[in-house]
């Protein structure tokens, strides 16, 4: 497929449509709650193609009406025809806090949408990114929601609000109208806001930057009988991507990365199999360090010769302070559950959290344990689901009396 006409979003068709319905039988049987196990949500999940369109749509439905069968009172926002769940518990006024997650996973294979147990590992594509820590969030704000209630029966009201915000798009290449940026221009925002991305149960403060460039190569044509008359574009592509990894910037480390990363993710190259090649382009995926420039990045790469940037797509990197009183007190919430205690850990990947960052939420990534993602065997441990739900469940519980300590502090 030519690069002009790449305009998929979510892959191909990998495998059946299977509604996350097994249990009640349609989708019509949404009205019926279903397991509160993070296993079983976790599979009926990862059963959802959402690697495309359709697939997603039919998963946010599902979310939808796992939300509003508990009371949950869940809607919908529309952005570039994908549905975005928003759903809130908790008084208004109150601290509040954002979880935040996405239910779109990159294409894998059919066999991949049909998980499987193997000891404490549940295999499937986004079982790890990030099916798993969704299913929890469900799961926690259910608990949340419960406990509101029951207090407010008793005249007792949680002061926290929780907003829950499921996204479809987070591993789309798109650059504008982001449903992550539209949740929080509409005014979806907190206190603090946590992206369930991977983290295994440790607390992500940093993410990478992503510049990813679409690059055009020139050469020269030629008959394939006598390719040593051209300048063959394919083969100087890969030269200009391994000129790109020697570049300086890509032997630069700071506390929390070894390295920025950089990926060679698409070429297209050649018309004719008879013809030595005059143009080739090359999607170069380079994720930098929050402290390097990436306009800095973009001038050592067109300053190689023969290479033209055609198109870009680029996000910011994620900082946040480690000794914010948010960030303590989750890592208080899921000590219990390391032997070692929770971590400020950097992700390579980039994070939606960015999206809150920039209009001055602090924002974190945090999921379950795991590994594999976007491979052929992802997982998640499953004991480590029911840890992450209880964490989140602790940290609302213990925020107000954090924050009050946290304002006598400063306050003396």
């Amino acid at each position: 497929m030519a690069p002009e006409h790449d305009t998929q979003r979510f892959g191909g068709l990998h495998g059946s449509l299977r509604g996350c319905f097994e249990a009640v039988g349609s989708r019509a049987s949404a009205i019926i709650p279903g397991p509160l196990d993070e296993l079983a949500l976790t599979e009926q999940l990862i059963r959802y193609d959402t690697s495309h369109a359709e697939g997603v749509r039919l998963c946010a439905g599902f979310v939808n009406g796992w939300l509003e069968a508990r009371g949950i009172v869940a809607r919908q926002l529309d952005v570039r025809g994908l549905p975005v769940i928003l759903a809130e518990v908790g008084p208004e006024g109150a601290p509040t806090v954002v979880l935040h997650g996405h239910i779109d996973v990159v294409p894998g294979h059919a066999e991949q949408f049909e998980p499987r147990l193997d000891g404490d590992r549940l295999i499937g594509r986004g079982a790890y990114d990030m099916k798993g820590a969704m299913a929890a969030m469900l799961l926690a704000l259910h608990d949340i929601h419960s406990a509101a209630t029951a207090g407010s029966e008793n005249g007792r009201l949680d002061p926290v609000r929780v907003r829950l915000a499921v996204v479809p798009d987070e591993e789309s290449e798109e650059a504008e109208d982001r449903a992550s940026d539209r949740v929080v221009d509409e005014g979806f925002v907190g206190d603090f806001a946590i992206t369930g991305e991977p983290t295994d149960l440790h607390i992500g403060v940093q993410a990478k930057g992503v510049l990813a460039l679409r690059l055009r190569v020139s050469g020269r044509a030629a008959h394939g009988a006598t390719p040593w008359l051209g300048d063959n574009a394919v083969l100087k592509a890969l030269d200009v991507f391994r000129r790109i990894e020697s570049l300086p910037f890509a032997r630069q480390s700071s506390e929390l990365f070894d390295r920025p990363s950089i990926n060679l993710g698409r070429i297209w190259g050649g018309d004719a199999l008879n013809k030595v090649p005059d143009a080739c382009i090359i999607d170069v995926d380079i994720r930098y360090l929050p402290e390097q420039d990436p306009q800095a990045i973009r001038r050592l790469v067109e300053a190689i010769a023969d290479t033209e940037i055609v198109s870009s797509f680029s996000r910011p990197p994620a900082v946040v302070s480690s000794d914010s009183v948010f960030v303590r007190t989750l890592g208080d919430a899921v000590a219990p559950s390391l032997a070692d205690g929770p971590t400020s850990v950097g992700r390579d990947g980039a994070s939606d959290a960015v999206s809150f960052l920039r209009v001055g939420v602090p924002a974190v990534e945090f999921g379950p344990t795991g590994g594999g993602h976007h491979g052929p065997e992802e997982w998640v441990s499953v004991s480590s689901l029911q840890a992450y739900r209880q964490a989140l469940g602790t940290f609302v519980r213990t925020l107000p009396a954090a924050l009050s300590r946290e304002a006598e502090h400063n306050a003396g």
